[in-house]
């Protein structure tokens, strides 16, 4: 690292790895850091390339002018206190961000909650773990993760229950993996109805039946009462419903699992053993509409047995965002009060207000997300301010998000990107620090406060979030309220309100930081809350109960299996949406790195075998997804690794990358009826084919834009590349290669063979090759590796016209590792040369000694080879 590297922390998943960052963009990972020690995944190795400032939002815009900061604020500030005073303070509504730091998520809770009066304030983190808040909440009476990370290394049996833990928080599955390198004896179970890349790690896979999750762990529970495994002490002392709630298990049945007897007594047997268990449950839990029965299902089971707040053991739920923590800290969400108290309960709220001394104070929930965009259609919301999301991508039902947002009278949206999916919906923009050029706090997925700090200079005229917000309320008439200097100003001010926590008895403590000077501050190392101004810091929670209901108690809920589901003749596919390794949420950032693109370079529906027979679907067809709501044309990936009646589809592309791709228009706004989450797994959707009249691949040193009916762009070296389909033919080949390569002048090498439908178009200037066209009547074969890398270089037009490199030239294949830029033919080769392992592999290739991500697909390539070379044998 340089001299002007900066500790600080990363910017993607809900890990919180520590990073070491400079201004020239070198990126590595912190060693000191406690969440990761020094490890990161892809998408972090690649933030030094996501730092330029192409696309960013440098001023003020008001329609489709620039403004200045006084103007536009003057304008927000009017307009948002027009509508409460005329239509009431529940006509305004803040919809914001887990990619907000705390600072700034504190700033605009306190304005709406506390001063505009309303609770209509809903973050895109109610997509991602409002079931799990939910649970801890009916379990433990407030909103408590018990254990730590180290609990993953010292446990005897870690659960992954609906978490994609390879792809998605990629650095706490390499923790993982390490530990099971040193203890083999580390039993894995992966709870998921698709075989994913976390698999690779399991003992044993339960391919559930979907949504079978609560069904899965009543038959534990009732199971852990057959064998006499309830610590009854623990029970007697610390819980309170074990009787209701074993009643309500003893109706499961095991048919509704969808699993075999076999593999369903292997994990009773299992769990049942071992005393230290963790539990580790993402979106494939929380995303549901049954979600939060879910959680309480699986925190039953710990709570029964004592095996909770003990080193090794307990449930934990996995954040999907960097903040979502932070968030849930300070009362994000429209149904909670700061520092985790109760907004329903006067006295919590008479104490913030006083604290304060605020004019007034929101005294019921606001609308959670969905409910918050319907009330948008509707005409209810006079005033919306949307900031660092992009909901017209990201919420279910996506088509009337945007809708919904056009049909309000006043929208601001602050962000970091002059041009997204929501920001072409909204009347103001407002241009906000990003990653790098921030300063705050962020809390991760085991309770740590990190540090966020600037290494980089502000750009144009952006502002911090925080800024702007205070800003804002000086100019609703509170400027005393609002007269912020600094980020370590506002966190004093929290951690002072935290005194409230200890004062009502809750979890939610760190008053020993209130104190903190500005170079202490600057300084603050990793620390996990509690932090109180007396007594031990950190550590676990309910080890000997303690828990947060007013007898002291844990609550056991009854929990009834879900309704089953009437057959959907029409729509006879299920939809479950997530996430790709080397992508994060719309790509706004992760789209700007070239070798993150690589992996998983257009959006696709991954289909069992016998649905795509069903829908007459080949591998690399184009198919259209459609529901009550919309529709998707996606790229089909024939695989078995999801079960029949189940497709998946990755959620990250978007209107500016992608025609057809933006598959959230396609998802039902169905909620959980507890959390309100929305159930972005569980949509019937039908299923067809799209015959396209022709189907091409281009790359150009210029950008391209999806401007054909099937089309989705990726970033590359030195340019970008486009999948493309057409619905008729073009009158004149060159023409239509220049219009999608964006390049209008250079010569042009032309190969047309009209009686296979083929077409081959390179643009080459000034003995540089700028641009190659391929297009076909059927889905383009080649070597895309190989001919993206031709793209300015002087290669010659013809040569490069095959698609293919010369025989002294192997063509690397699809990519595998995206750190190293190594496909998967490669990695076939080393294997034929006798890399037989996976230290031999990366001995060979470098692939997988970076980052880790891709190691379960090593691991896969492998497992493949010695299969087909055994069989040859």
């Amino acid at each position: 690292m340089t001299d002007q590297s900066v500790c600080t922390t990363c910017p993607y998943c809900g890990v919180g790895c520590g990073v070491l960052a400079s201004p020239d963009g070198t990126i590595a990972g912190d060693l000191a850091h406690p969440a990761n020690l020094g490890r990161l995944c892809s998408k972090g190795s690649a933030l030094g390339e996501t730092l330029d400032l192409e696309g960013r939002l440098l001023a003020p815009q008001i329609g489709n002018r620039r403004a200045g900061w006084d103007e536009a604020l003057d304008l927000v500030a009017n307009r948002f206190r027009a509508a409460a005073e005329t239509h009431g303070p529940d006509s305004v509504a803040f919809y914001v961000s887990g990619q907000l730091l705390t600072e700034d998520y504190y700033v605009a809770n306190k304005l709406i909650k506390g001063f505009i009066g309303t609770a209509n304030i809903d973050t895109n983190s109610r997509l991602c773990m409002a079931s799990s808040v939910a649970g801890h909440k009916r379990a433990f009476g407030t909103d408590t993760v018990p254990g730590q990370y180290t609990d993953f290394e010292t446990a005897e049996l870690v659960v992954l229950v609906g978490s994609n833990l390879a792809w998605c928080h990629p650095v706490l599955f390499q923790r993982l993996q390490a530990a099971k390198a040193v203890r083999p004896e580390l039993k894995v179970v992966v709870i998921d109805p698709r075989r994913t890349a976390t698999s690779q790690l399991a003992d044993l896979h339960l391919g559930l039946r979907p949504d079978g999750d609560a069904v899965l762990f009543n038959l534990l529970l009732t199971e852990l009462v057959r064998r006499d495994l309830v610590d009854r002490r623990y029970v007697a002392e610390a819980v309170s419903g074990f009787d209701a709630a074993v009643a309500e298990a003893e109706r499961a049945e095991a048919a509704q699992t969808g699993l075999d007897s076999f593999e369903l007594a292997q994990f009773l047997d299992l769990w049942c053993r071992t005393e230290k268990v963790v539990t580790l449950y993402s979106q494939g839990v929380n995303q549901s509409a049954c979600g939060t029965d879910k959680v309480n299902a699986i925190l039953n089971c710990h709570l029964a047995t004592g095996r909770i707040g003990r080193p090794g053991m307990g449930p934990f739920s996995m954040t999907g965002q960097p903040n979502a923590m932070g968030g849930r800290e300070v009362g994000g969400l429209a149904n909670m009060l700061t520092c985790h108290l109760d907004l329903e309960n006067a006295a919590h709220r008479d104490a913030v207000q006083q604290m304060w001394s605020a004019p007034t104070m929101a005294d019921k929930p606001g609308l959670k997300a969905v409910e918050l965009f319907d009330a948008c259609a509707r005409g209810e919301i006079k005033a919306l301010w949307i900031m660092s999301t992009n909901p017209v991508v990201s919420l279910p039902d996506a088509d009337a998000v945007a809708a919904a947002i056009r049909a309000v009278p006043f929208t601001v949206m602050t962000d970091i990107m002059a041009d997204t999916d929501t920001g072409r919906c909204v009347d103001v923009l407002l241009p906000a620090t990003g990653w790098g050029e921030k300063s705050g706090t962020v809390t991760n997925s085991e309770r740590c406060i990190s540090r966020q700090r600037r290494f980089l200079p502000t750009p144009g005229e952006a502002r911090a979030d925080w800024n702007i917000l205070a800003d804002v309320g000086r100019r609703m008439g509170w400027p005393e309220a609002f007269d912020y200097r600094s980020e370590a100003e506002v966190f004093r001010e929290f951690a002072r309100l935290s005194t409230l926590g200890h004062t009502f008895g809750k979890d939610f403590d760190i008053s020993g930081l209130a104190d903190l000077t500005d170079a202490e501050y600057d300084a603050l190392p990793p620390t996990v809350w509690p932090v109180p101004t007396e007594g031990p810091s950190g550590g676990r929670f309910f080890a000997d109960g303690g828990f947060y209901h007013p007898d002291g108690k844990a609550k056991m809920l009854p929990i009834a299996a879900p309704a089953s589901e009437a057959p959907n003749t029409a729509r006879p596919v299920r939809l479950n949406t997530g996430r790709v390794r080397d992508q994060w949420h719309t790509m706004t950032r992760t789209g700007k790195a070239p070798r993150l693109g690589a992996h998983m370079a257009e959006p696709y529906l991954e289909i069992h075998p016998g649905d795509a027979a069903a829908a007459g679907l080949s591998d690399a067809d184009l198919a259209k997804v459609s529901s009550a709501h919309g529709s998707a044309i996606l790229r089909v990936m024939i695989t078995d690794r999801s079960q029949q009646g189940s497709v998946f589809v990755p959620m990250h592309w978007t209107d500016i990358v992608s025609s057809t791709g933006r598959i959230n228009a396609v998802v039902a706004p169905t909620t959980d009826p507890v959390s309100g989450q929305p159930a972005s797994k569980g949509t019937a959707v039908a299923l067809e084919q799209v015959a396209a009249h022709w189907y091409g691949f281009a790359v150009s040193t210029a950008t391209m834009t999806p401007t054909r009916p099937y089309a989705a762009i990726a970033r590359t070296r030195t340019g970008t590349r486009a999948e493309v389909a057409d619905f008729k033919l073009p009158d004149n080949w060159e023409a239509e290669a220049r219009k999608i390569l964006s390049l209008p002048g250079g010569s042009a090498s032309v190969i047309e063979d009209s009686a296979r439908g083929t077409a081959r178009v390179a643009i080459h200037e000034k003995g540089t090759l700028t641009g190659l066209f391929f297009a076909a009547a059927t889905p383009v074969a080649l070597s895309r590796s190989h001919v993206v890398a031709l793209i300015g270089t002087a290669a010659d037009p013809i040569q490069a016209l095959a698609g293919v490199p010369a025989a002294d030239r192997p063509d690397p294949g699809a990519m595998v590792c995206a750190c190293f830029d190594v496909g998967a033919n490669s990695l076939r080769r080393a294997i034929d040369g006798g890399a037989t392992t996976l230290h031999a592999l990366g001995v060979c290739t470098r692939a997988g000694t970076n980052c880790g991500s891709c190691r379960p697909e090593l691991e896969a390539i492998l497992t493949a080879a010695t299969a087909m070379k055994l069989a040859a044998e």
